[in-house]
């Protein structure tokens, strides 16, 4: 899609309640504004189109991981990832920095209510069909509304993301997004990592001929709890993958470390850390540079 770029972010430090947080500002912020401490519990920031929103304090606490015995992974996990034929990656809160329901929903008046039927359904204590459902329903977004938000959101693309996807395609690593949000928000993040639409999986927003909002596409694997499981399951018997990895961070990645699914799932804590996901991954990274290096 044309006009759609990827903002390039850096790493904060925030101070909050005492302990320490990270944030992915814009590079154009001034060197000296990259660490600094400050005690709030969101930030407005400017974002590109000229347009200004507050960003919430949801990126994993580092100091709070000491009780994960996942952050080094086993040598049987290193194997994997090093010699990995595919590897699947959810988009949001893991490619992308946000959660991209909650972001078309703030854009549409429906922020809050949304973002917490996103925290039960990402946490596993709702099944993900009902919560896409009743997300959906309060605020019902037009074509128009969905338009209008990709030309003012462009994806804000996780750092090192770009990166790690280059680095897994010169290995000859085949590369798919695997995501509970919609294909339409998803489609500017294949185009900038070079990933074919053919290997998107995500669910479909329906519109009537007016343009109006008609539901989702039901039959889209992803649109249900077990999907992305299924939809794993789905790549590596089409493509016969020896090895496969899944890289997220909700429960719904998790349940793709299945039988006939992925061999590995790598829990990735940089922008939400739900711990209950955390604690069942085979490896919990916080930031993608590990995931490169380890790639050797």
């Amino acid at each position: 899609m044309k006009g759609l770029v990827s903002n390039v972010i850096n790493p904060i430090a925030i101070g909050v309640n005492g302990r320490t947080k990270l944030l992915h500002y814009p590079q154009s912020l001034p060197s000296s504004s990259k660490l600094m401490q400050l005690h709030l519990s969101k930030i407005p920031i400017t974002l590109g189109m000229n347009h200004s929103r507050p960003l919430h304090i949801t990126a994993s606490v580092r100091d709070s991981t000491q009780h994960f015995h996942n952050t080094a992974p086993s040598k049987e996990s290193i194997e994997i990832w090093r010699n990995v034929d595919a590897v699947c990656f959810d988009v949001d809160s893991t490619v992308c920095i946000d959660e991209g329901i909650d972001e078309l929903a703030r854009f549409c008046g429906a922020g809050n209510a949304v973002a917490q039927l996103t925290a039960s359904a990402m946490g596993g204590s709702v099944p993900f069909e009902e919560a896409l459902a009743a997300r959906l329903s309060l605020f019902n977004p037009s074509l128009s509304q969905l338009q209008n938000f990709l030309h003012q959101h462009p994806p804000r693309l996780t750092p090192g993301i770009e990166d790690l996807v280059q680095k897994l395609k010169a290995k000859n690593t085949d590369v798919y997004l695997i995501s509970g949000g919609f294909r339409q928000m998803i489609n500017p993040v294949a185009s900038i990592l070079g990933i074919p639409q053919e290997n998107i999986f995500a669910n479909q927003l329906l519109f009537g001929s007016s343009g109006e909002f008609v539901g989702f596409d039901k039959n889209e694997p992803t649109s249900r709890s077990g999907g992305k499981a299924t939809a794993v399951q789905q790549i590596r018997k089409a493509h016969e993958y020896k090895s496969l990895a899944m890289i997220g961070d909700g429960a719904t990645d998790l349940e793709a470390r299945s039988p006939g699914g992925a061999d590995v799932f790598i829990c990735y804590g940089g922008v939400q850390l739900r711990e209950a996901v955390a604690a069942k991954a085979d490896w919990l990274v916080f930031s993608f540079e590990d995931l490169i290096n380890s790639l050797g």
